[in-house]
């Protein structure tokens, strides 16, 4: 029997991927490094999940920049650069998932998050979008900082699973990219993709469904997708 929905964050909850490059170009110029991720750079960067892996491996591609203390610095000060331009509202929720949030509670269906962005990312974002703190909508929030792989590994959602007390056959995971239906499946879960503005056209090859958007999903979720 289906018990909780397992949500991951970025392109999944809502397009937030346009305003993590923003934070990450302009906290670049602040530091008056000179790097720049155009559109084109950022698709192929999110084949690596993690931005202080993004930064590293954009820096050993070109083979110059910051330090590891560096790359953590510029971390810090991009999670926060984020978290502003976030906080402004001017990124909503995907379609749909307000009203599968709503619907789900309402029908006794439990809440998490397995992502990969940092736990301020998410409580930043649901608060934003919904006026709401991440806390009082999911149950349980598994970030990536708290393991030690990140998405393709399984690693998040056997966290979130654990902190749950269900087994895989008990949840549904929503994803929208290639590395986080891998992830999801690598834990044993059934996944709903929705590919997003960076990750349409990739290989959703495994998932049980891929959709536009969640509108009506929790009404023909147990139907053939």
């Amino acid at each position: 029997m289906l018990r909780a929905l397992i949500f991951d964050v970025d392109g999944t909850l809502a397009e937030t991927e346009e305003a993590h490059r923003r934070a990450f170009n302009e906290t670049f110029a602040a530091a008056g490094l000179c790097w720049h991720w155009t559109a084109t750079d950022y698709r192929r960067l999110l084949k690596i999940t993690g931005g202080k892996e993004r930064m590293r491996a954009w820096r050993d591609g070109i083979g110059s920049g910051p330090d590891e203390d560096g790359i953590a610095e510029l971390h810090r000060q991009k999670t926060r650069r984020y978290g502003r331009i976030i906080a402004c509202g001017e990124v909503p929720l995907r379609p749909g998932v307000a009203g599968l949030l709503r619907g789900a509670r309402a029908v006794g269906l439990r809440l998490a998050v397995a992502t990969t962005t940092a736990r301020p990312n998410v409580d930043v974002l649901v608060r934003a979008a919904t006026g709401r703190a991440a806390g009082d909508i999911f149950e349980v929030i598994a970030a990536g900082d708290e393991v030690a792989e990140k998405k393709p590994a399984p690693d998040v959602y056997l966290l979130a699973l654990s902190r749950l007390g269900l087994e895989p056959g008990q949840a549904v995971a929503f994803e929208d990219s290639r590395n986080g239906l891998l992830s999801a499946r690598g834990a044993g879960l059934d996944v709903v993709v929705t590919p997003s503005a960076y990750t349409a056209g990739e290989d959703f090859a495994g998932a049980a469904c891929v959709l536009s958007d969640l509108r009506g999903w929790l009404d023909t979720a147990r139907q053939s997708c």
